[in-house]
């Protein structure tokens, strides 16, 4: 007797995608060297496609972009000094307190209601400076800031952060996770976007769906520097050209279908928003993460999802999450709604029923 798995529509994360066949391909056909040595043509090939894609002189690709965050922070903050980050940013809050262990620096967090960063904030975190404090060595933002459902910064916001950044002294790191997502919601290149900062990473295994990989992205000293950081921390890889396939596959081919997952996550927002009001405006949703507020659910709202077969996370204890992502199309966006329709019936029914 065999038992079939059940499928979920998988929401949790746009790091559940599977590679796509071409991916797979490419991943088999790899020509592959000791990285090491930096002998791996695949890897050469990904890294210099990634500088000259956000116009920059060079890139490190990594395991994972909590590394490529990990090592930023290592080379542009100083040991004993602090980086400025939003107070829901990813190096600060899931991050496991890496930047604690590992880079010697303390992030000093900023509010970010609306997922930025404000100038005058950053100002006055300078002029405490000269009263017994921390000196400062750098700034990191998020680009699309998750908490706030992926908002984009807007190349004039980031502009504006890296003129203070500019002023006070400090450099600019943007963790760009999903830097394409922002890209193609605001209709301008990644290379604009993150032109005013020094460093960028952005990752492989989210939003473009290859199976892992992250690059840290800047100019040629500073990269030489994370490359020999990332050897600390045991980054270094050999025949990593299997994996670097796939990377460039994703960057050449799977960027601008990503317009279809920010289309799916703003129905998906007015669909929450229509049956839990209060949830989510869907107005803030950009791109293809829709963060909503948990205490406008029913009780246990995640695991009754799941009953109905669909699977999202929550991120901290006043949010949920969803996130659309390649491996979800119109028929599974059609079985999210039609799950959001079973709960929000039964809760009324229960209402009347008391």
């Amino acid at each position: 007797m065999t038992h079939q798995v059940r499928r979920y529509v998988d929401l949790r994360s746009d790091t559940v995608t599977t590679p796509t066949p071409e991916m797979r391909r490419a991943m088999a056909d790899a020509e592959v060297g000791d990285d090491g040595y930096g002998e791996d043509p695949t890897v050469n090939r990904l890294e210099s496609l990634a500088a000259a894609l956000l116009d920059v002189d060079a890139a490190v690709l990594t395991p994972s972009g909590r590394m490529a965050n990990q090592l930023a922070l290592r080379v542009l903050g100083r040991p004993g000094t602090e980086v400025l980050c939003s107070s829901r940013s990813h190096v600060f809050r899931y991050e496991q307190a890496s930047t604690a262990g590992n880079t010697g620096v303390q992030l000093h967090p900023l509010p970010d209601d609306d997922g930025c960063l404000a100038v005058a904030d950053i100002d006055a975190a300078a002029a405490d400076q000269t009263h017994h404090v921390a000196p400062i060595s750098a700034i990191t933002i998020e680009n699309t800031h998750m908490p706030a459902s992926g908002r984009p910064w807007t190349l004039e916001q980031t502009v504006e952060v890296a003129a203070a950044a500019s002023r006070h002294g400090f450099a600019l790191h943007v963790d760009g996770a999903r830097i394409w997502n922002a890209a193609v919601a605001l209709g301008v290149t990644p290379a604009e976007l993150v032109a005013p900062a020094d460093t960028v990473m952005f990752c492989l295994s989210k939003g473009l769906a290859a199976p892992v990989g992250s690059l840290l992205c800047g100019p040629a000293d500073v990269i030489m520097a994370a490359r020999e950081e990332r050897g600390r921390l045991g980054g270094g890889m050999r025949q990593a050209g299997v994996i670097a396939a796939a990377g460039i596959v994703a960057l050449e081919t799977m960027v601008e279908r990503l317009t279809d997952d920010h289309e799916r996550a703003l129905i998906l927002a007015g669909a929450i928003a229509a049956r839990f009001p209060g949830s989510i405006d869907p107005a803030a949703v950009k791109t293809n993460i829709v963060c909503a507020r948990l205490d406008r659910f029913p009780p246990r709202i995640v695991e009754r999802l799941a009953d109905e077969g669909v699977r999202c996370d929550t991120i901290d204890a006043r949010t949920v999450r969803f996130v659309t992502h390649k491996d979800i199309d119109d028929a599974d966006l059609g079985s999210v709604v039609a799950a959001l329709d079973a709960i929000a019936d039964s809760t009324c029914q229960t209402w009347v029923k008391e």
